[in-house]
């Protein structure tokens, strides 16, 4: 148990103590004035220094504490505000000099606070040149996964993720076990892989593994990384395109090829038969029925090879590497490769989704356009995506006549030198299932050459691309204590943190009111993720107050649509993971995501900044967010305030900076943090509800 240490009395505890002295002293004073003027009976001068000796008392006392007050207290509260600052961050800004009786220490305390900066300064530049290659190499490191596109996981001997690149947070989009310190079988959950992860040789020798993983399989390679503390790379490809092959139109050749051997083996017999026969008799019975078999075997093999021509061409046009494309995409690479010298095309209508493979298909157009340029005596063209019932049109326009066949013929046995094997144009339009033709507009002005392509299952416009999430890797996960250690004697450096905050549609929540937004982020190693975050409205499933409206600025229209509280709480709790939470009057907030019949159960521990805040400086007034915020030099980005997100961001970092704090008083578990806490709670009943 944790002893906390004692602490200056609280300012409205000294204030009422010397203002009931002064008056009880006061009070007393004339009680006996008149006690005893109506005793003595005296008049003059003398009655008057009666009444100062009988009250002397009582103004002494008011005045010594309004002295007091002024000179030693208040500079005390300040020198404490000014040490709690400089103790979370040395870099500070310093608001409160000393003053009063304490004046005299300003130079000292300035000269405390320079020597700290100089001794960090001077201990930056003892380790620059080590920061610096650490850093060069991190860059080539972070550089090399971002732009590897294969997923790729790093793991230690405790199954908690190291290291994962922007491959695999696109292969796993959304999915709540992705994250740093999470465990793997959160993200993977199955038997065979943790058996296959216990059974990897040390010296870096591979095993693969089919991993089912929602609707889709995954192809891993583990590999334990040599001469480390039992790391494993986990390298992961998608094979449900390729197993689909090969459960589809490649089990359906096989299936042909014994059909097409025993009509091919028929055919051969009945054709030696036959060639015996008419040697010896030509006009046999035996004759006329052997060419009836060779007839029937043979109309039987060309529906056969027809059938098989078909399946071919159409794992030619649907392999693997047509892939959906946005035609907007499409014009741009063309601009770029051509540049300000080379043809324009100016892209006209309504933008579309199609299927190609985009390096074969920008070869051919590169190929296309110098022709089409040179017979309309132009170098710009118009690009136009028209919409057919299952195909898609990719017309190129230019004012003047059409394409003759001719021209258009040379153009389809051109070799594409570009593309590896060098194929011919007719070959890649074979691919995609195409062909070219040119016709003339409804408007006698303009031809256009038309090139059918596939259709891709798409509506909406790509979204715009995420930049990569800062942080996808940090080591030092490795060097904490194991998952199943006793979470109460973690060391608070060490908890995988989620703070979180909540945006309701007022303060009644035992009578009604209930959640419109959740926010929270995550701290790993007492680093705040940046891009690691939940934030989520929810539908309260009624109208929204305006008077709440004018708090946090969500209306009802921003939660149209938005998914019911009984949705998102599932969704939360998965993001929390094994995580310690954090909150700031943590006990609003739990009760905004524990209602009654929720269904959800939030039984991990719960850190208060709130009350640790209180717990540290009981003296001190203020420990709303906004004034703990000031105290710390926290700042909340423009229009952040009061939203769920802002607000759980603002409370990490109100936690990052109570940790140096709370270690100074020996407070280094988790365990000691909640008895912390728990006094403070104790102490301030207001806050229970």
């Amino acid at each position: 148990m944790t002893r906390r240490s004692k602490s200056l009395p609280r300012r409205q505890r000294l204030i009422g103590l010397w203002l009931l002295l002064s008056g009880v002293s006061i009070f007393g004073g004339i009680v006996f004035a008149l006690w005893l003027d109506g005793l003595a009976g005296l008049s003059g001068m003398a009655r008057v220094w009666l009444w100062l000796g009988c009250l002397s008392g009582g103004g002494t006392i008011f005045l010594v504490g309004l002295l007091l007050e002024r000179q030693l207290f208040t500079p005390l509260r300040h020198l404490q505000v000014q040490l709690a600052r400089l103790v979370a961050n040395p870099d500070a800004r310093q608001d409160y000099p000393p003053e009063g009786w304490l004046k005299g220490l300003g130079p000292d305390l300035m000269r405390v606070r320079e020597a700290w900066r100089a001794d960090r300064e001077r201990l930056a530049t003892a380790h620059a040149e080590g920061a610096l290659s650490a850093t060069r190499v991190r860059q080539e490191l972070e550089t090399l996964l971002q732009v590897l596109d294969t997923p790729l996981l790093l793991c230690d001997h405790h199954r908690r993720l190291l290291l994962f690149n922007q491959a695999a947070e696109s292969l796993f989009e959304g999915h709540p076990g992705l994250g740093l310190g999470k465990r793997l079988d959160a993200l993977l959950p199955i038997a065979s892989l943790e058996d296959a992860l216990v059974e990897l040789p040390d010296d870096g020798a591979p095993r693969e593994i089919l991993v089912p993983c929602d609707e889709r399989w995954l192809h891993a390679v583990l590999r334990r990384v040599p001469h480390s503390h039992q790391e494993t790379l986990l390298t992961l490809t998608d094979t449900t395109a390729a197993w689909s092959s090969e459960m589809g139109a490649r089990a359906e050749l096989v299936e042909m090829l014994p059909s097409l051997r025993r009509h091919s083996a028929s055919l051969c017999s009945a054709a030696d038969a036959l060639v015996g026969v008419r040697t010896s008799s030509p006009t046999s019975e035996l004759g006329q029925r052997l060419e009836a078999v060779i007839d029937e075997e043979g109309r039987e093999l060309a529906r056969q090879l027809e059938q098989m021509g078909k399946v071919m061409e159409d794992m030619h046009r649907q392999g693997e590497r047509l892939a959906p494309l946005w035609s907007n995409d499409l014009w741009s690479s063309l601009a770029a490769r051509h540049g300000k010298n080379g043809v324009r095309i100016t892209p006209i209508g309504m933008p579309a989704w199609l299927k190609a493979d985009a390096p074969a298909l920008l070869a051919l157009l590169d190929s296309l356009l110098p022709r089409l340029a040179t017979h309309a005596g132009q170098d710009a063209l118009e690009g136009e995506v028209c919409l057919g019932n299952r195909r898609v049109y990719l017309d190129l326009i230019w004012q003047g006549t059409v394409l003759g066949e001719p021209q258009l013929e040379a153009w389809r046995s051109e070799r594409l030198d570009a593309l590896p094997f060098a194929p011919r144009v007719a070959d890649v339009l074979r691919q995609h299932g195409s062909d070219a033709w040119s016709l003339a507009d409804d408007d006698g002005n303009h031809a256009r050459l038309r090139l059918p392509l596939p259709s891709a299952d798409r509506v909406a416009p790509p979204r715009p691309r995420t930049p990569p999430r800062p942080e996808f890797h940090d080591f030092g996960i490795a060097e904490m204590p194991p998952p199943d250690a006793e979470l109460a004697a973690r060391p608070l450096r060490t908890l995988d943190v989620v703070a979180f905050d909540t945006e309701t549609t007022g303060l009644e929540l035992r009578r009604g009111d209930t959640v419109v937004s959740i926010g929270a982020c995550r701290i790993v190693n007492a680093r705040l993720l940046a891009s690691d975050v939940f934030d989520l409205r929810v539908d309260p499933e009624r109208p929204i107050p305006p008077a709440s409206i004018a708090i946090h600025g969500i209306t009802d229209d921003d939660v149209a649509g938005a998914p019911p509280l009984s949705v998102a709480l599932p969704r939360f709790r998965d993001y929390i993971g094994e995580a310690v939470i954090l909150a700031h009057n943590a006990a609003f907030d739990l009760l905004a995501i524990q209602p009654p019949g929720g269904g959800v159960v939030f039984d991990m521990p719960v850190l208060d900044t709130l009350l640790l805040s209180r717990a540290l400086d009981e003296s001190l007034d203020g420990h709303d967010l906004d004034s703990l915020a000031d105290r710390y030099d926290l700042s909340f980005p423009p229009g952040t305030r009061h939203t769920a997100l802002g607000d759980a961001r603002v409370t990490a970092e109100l936690w990052l900076a109570l940790l140096p704090r709370l270690e100074a008083r020996g407070i280094e578990t988790l365990e000691q943090a909640l008895t912390l806490q728990a006094s403070a709670f104790d102490r301030e009943d207001a806050y229970a509800s």
